[in-house]
């Protein structure tokens, strides 16, 4: 009932305007009120920085310089396995497993399709149709830059415009297809397992998502489709920062059919650690 509840909300909240106005605030430099925002945040959601680069709240300019904070060098050791694939980012294991034919769950009783996923793309669908996924979600507290979860190469990015629904746990288990319904940002990958896609999806308040090779892709939200294609120029390496989201929000990995196994320790629910061990090589 409670999660039907915060469904109901999210469908009436103005979600996009939420988002232009924190985005706005978010990049001023506003002296002692950014201060005191970020230690309210830091209060309200328990965020440790004792493992960013820079650790005193005073120090950052703007509430986005706090909220794309790099960690120390040493945080977050990436496995350096040969047949190790990584986890791309710190938050919780919301989902993960086989695709089933075309379709993802999203949480329990709720699927969705690659067909809407990735825009109705023919080549992606094709490549990873009964391949396998997994689903970190990032909540405020955590540590929110992306990295790659093996060595690939940049083939393709998408921008996908949409809605700003929250994802977290109450809304992806009441409200339907809602990675599929969110902006978000496809990048595909060549890599030595096949083609890997790292999904990027947008939120409520996530006033941005940026990566290096193209700067800010969102905002600003025009309402239409970006198309960006790359032949040898993008090259990164496991565990390579590929970029930040300007608050929490989800990342979903793709892999082709028989590419990877999963840990099998790996459980629905799990704490992510970047550079810790998610699958291995087949």
């Amino acid at each position: 009932m409670l999660n039907q509840l915060k469904a109901i909300i999210q469908y009436l909240l103005p979600k996009q305007l939420l988002t232009v106005i924190f985005g706005w605030l978010a990049k001023k430099q506003l002296g002692k009120v950014t201060t005191w925002m970020i230690m309210g945040f830091c209060k309200l959601y328990k965020v440790d920085l004792s493992e960013a680069k820079i650790n005193d709240v005073k120090a950052f300019k703007t509430f986005n310089d706090f909220f794309s904070r790099e960690l120390n060098e040493d945080a977050r050791p990436v496995d350096a396995g040969d047949s190790v694939v990584v986890m791309p980012a710190d938050g919780v294991i919301s989902q993960f497993g086989t695709i089933q034919d075309t379709q993802l769950l999203q949480a329990k009783g709720h699927f969705y399709s690659l067909e809407s996923l990735l825009a109705c793309h023919p080549d992606m669908i094709k490549f990873f149709k009964n391949g396998l996924y997994a689903t970190t979600y990032l909540s405020p507290k955590n540590y929110h830059r992306f990295h790659m979860p093996c060595d690939g190469i940049l083939r393709e990015m998408i921008y996908v415009p949409g809605s700003l629904f929250s994802v977290n746990k109450a809304t992806t288990e009441s409200i339907p297809n809602i990675f599929a319904r969110n902006e978000r940002v496809i990048c595909l990958f060549e890599t030595e397992l096949g083609p890997m896609a790292q999904i990027l999806v947008g939120a409520t308040i996530v006033g941005s998502i940026e990566v290096p090779w193209e700067g800010i892709i969102t905002p600003p939200r025009e309402g239409i489709m970006k198309r960006w294609t790359y032949d040898n120029e993008i090259k990164l390496t496991k565990g390579q920062d590929m970029g930040c989201f300007k608050l929490g929000s989800t990342v979903i990995t793709l892999f082709a059919s028989n590419a990877i196994e999963f840990d099998s320790h790996l459980k629905v629910g799990n704490i992510a650690r970047m550079g810790q061990k998610l699958a291995d090589r087949i």
